[in-house]
């Protein structure tokens, strides 16, 4: 019994990797042209426990292990609308004015999410920021549930990106 059972756990996890495998990789870029100096835009993104100082759509950002700009460091979102989600920092960067983060586990329709946020001068005060994202949808199966798919995957990173970055504009200028 114990042979069998050992052969529909690796049975299932094979079945669940092959599907990862065969999800299609997405991913998501949007940018924003701010007319503000690089160094004050980079400080309005660059804190990873604060989100919601310029994304309208975060209520509060709580760190929950490890400190601010520390690699390993994990925060919990808590979304207008009650929602969670819960992001690892995996890369910080002041001189490029950079982080990368994933989603450990949340309400958005995605899997294997990684994230970065970047800040380019392209003048004295014209500045560049860039978002891009490479996930998968959440539900994995060769015929995901409504709502789970690629489409809905990247509709929803593209909103969460553009609110975000809409509004950086907005209070940056």
């Amino acid at each position: 019994m114990k042979f069998h059972n050992a052969i529909l756990g690796l049975f299932f996890s094979a079945s669940l990797v092959a599907n990862a495998a065969d999800a299609n990789k997405l991913k998501v870029e949007e940018k924003v042209e701010v007319n503000a100096n690089a160094a004050q835009v980079w400080e309005k993104v660059n804190k990873f426990g604060d989100l919601g100082a310029w994304h309208p759509a975060v209520a509060n950002t709580t760190i929950q292990s490890g400190a601010e700009a520390k690699v390993g460091t994990v925060r919990v979102l808590t979304l207008q609308d009650g929602g969670k989600i819960t992001e690892e920092l995996k890369a910080y960067d002041t001189n490029k004015k950079m982080f990368t983060y994933r989603i450990i586990e949340g309400v958005l329709p995605v899997s294997h999410y990684i994230s970065t946020v970047q800040v380019t001068s392209l003048a004295p005060n014209k500045t560049l920021v860039t978002w891009v994202g490479h996930f998968q949808r959440k539900d994995l199966s060769a015929t995901p549930a409504q709502g789970q798919d690629d489409a809905a995957a990247v509709n929803t990173i593209t909103a969460v990106y553009r609110a975000g970055l809409d509004n950086l504009k907005k209070i940056s200028e």
